[in-house]
């Protein structure tokens, strides 16, 4: 499945659900608990860290969809100028971008 099918799909679901399709700052913080929820799987080692990270893209991807924002185009843009940044290692091993744009 790509991005933009599962942005599509998890889009349908909310409005065939009745959840909420037009509160982005609600949005946002529901994606936020998502992500934590994902963490506290993550540390506990729960076997249901996967769903729980599938719940943040799902939620993610009804917000860009909310937002008018095709992700999947949005994310090969990104991954694009990732790719032009160059990076080095300061004396104390922290990376700092040295090429590439200011954003």
């Amino acid at each position: 499945m790509d991005i933009r099918s599962a942005q599509r799909l998890a889009w349908e679901n909310k409005q065939d659900k009745g959840f909420n399709t037009t509160d982005v700052p609600l949005e946002f913080g529901l994606l936020t608990a998502e992500v934590g929820e994902a963490f506290t799987a993550w540390r506990k080692q729960l076997p249901d860290y996967g769903e729980e990270l599938a719940d943040v893209f799902l939620y993610l991807t009804a917000l860009a969809e909310m937002s008018g924002i095709d992700l999947e185009t949005e994310v090969e843009r990104k991954i694009a100028k990732n790719r032009e940044r160059v990076y080095t290692r300061d004396a104390r091993g922290v990376l700092h971008r040295v090429e590439g744009d200011g954003s």
